[in-house]
Formats: structure tokens, C-alpha cells, sequence
């Protein structure tokens, strides 16, 4: 039978992970764009980054133009990794930034599709005119950015497993991360 002590450390435990939770959906709100990770097809990787919008079910929306090495490399290779990462200005130690790091699958949205329309506007809305703009270019393309795994550095010893399932984390459930 479990002691008041051990009753005690597993509360502590589950109203920190709600905390850190929480910590983790402002710190994805208090962003607008993310930074975009993607290998070429010879294995080289990129670095970018781009404006988004985020659905109800977790995933995320770049419109990006073929002059930037990421859409080929997305349209070439599904996999991508994404980052939040909380602002300089905002940190009280460089080492330790509190971000959050998603693995996704990319898959890129047709013309066609129904969803297309409603991200772009999803995307103007947040972005202004500017959208409306991009949008005439042939150039652009939307991509959907599918979380698969994740995880969140709230700090120093401080990182955390996001529970990603089926590419959705509406409520980005998270544990402990166990070191190896």
C-alpha cells in the first residue's frame, strides 16, 4: 500500500506535468513562425524557418515558395523537424532556452483539396494582405506539417516526451523524458 509520502510525490508529479503542459501550449501561442529543419536529396540538411497557422489537430501550415530550399526538399522528402524556441530577450540562461522540438511528416496540400482554401484563409487572417499576394504567385505551395514525436526543454534537467498520436496533439500531453 502506497505511504502519504509516495501519494504526495506522484501529485507533485502530475500538477507539474500539468504545469509544464500548459508552459508548453502558451510557449507554442506566443509564436508566429517556426524554424523548419529538411534534408536535400543527396542528404544535406537546411535550416529555415516560416509563418504558420496550427489546426484543431496539432498540425501546422507553411505556404512556401519554390525559390526556397526547403519546398523542394519537402517536396522531395517527407520528413521534417520543427522548432519553437522561447526569444532570447526572453531567457534568463542562453544554455538552457525553454523550445520544443517536433518531428513531422510533410505532406504537401492540392489545389484540389478543400482544405487548401480554408488554410489559406487560416493564413491570411493571422498574416494580412500579404497572403492574398502569395497566393497569386504559382511558386507557393502549402504544406501540412504533421507532428509525429516531440519533445519539450522547459530548462536544465527539465525535458519532456510530448505524446503525439496519429499526427495529433491538441492537447500535447507530456512525461518526464528518460535519459539513456
Amino acid at each position: 500500500m502506497p505511504n502519504a509520502q509516495s501519494i504526495r510525490l506522484k501529485m507533485d508529479e502530475t500538477e507539474n506535468l500539468t504545469v509544464r503542459a500548459n508552459a508548453l501550449q502558451e510557449l507554442l501561442a506566443s509564436q508566429q513562425t517556426l524554424l523548419l529543419a529538411t534534408g536535400s536529396i543527396s542528404g544535406a540538411p537546411d535550416l529555415s524557418y516560416a509563418p504558420f497557422v496550427r489546426d484543431q489537430a496539432g498540425c501546422l501550415y507553411i505556404f512556401v515558395s519554390e525559390l526556397a530550399a526547403h519546398t523542394a526538399n519537402l517536396l522531395a522528402n517527407s520528413k521534417a523537424s520543427v522548432m519553437f524556441i522561447r526569444p532570447e530577450s526572453e531567457s534568463d540562461n542562453l544554455f538552457a532556452r525553454e523550445r520544443a522540438v517536433f518531428n513531422c511528416k510533410a505532406r504537401e496540400i492540392s489545389h484540389h483539396e478543400e482544405i487548401h482554401a480554408s488554410q489559406l484563409t487560416a493564413l491570411q487572417d493571422k498574416f494580412g494582405e500579404v497572403v492574398s499576394l502569395l497566393r497569386s504567385l504559382s511558386d507557393f505551395h502549402l504544406f501540412a506539417l504533421c507532428p509525429e514525436s516531440g519533445r519539450y526543454v522547459a530548462g536544465f534537467a527539465q525535458a519532456y516526451t510530448v505524446d503525439v498520436k496519429d499526427g495529433q496533439c491538441p492537447r500535447l500531453a507530456i512525461s518526464k523524458a528518460e535519459w539513456s
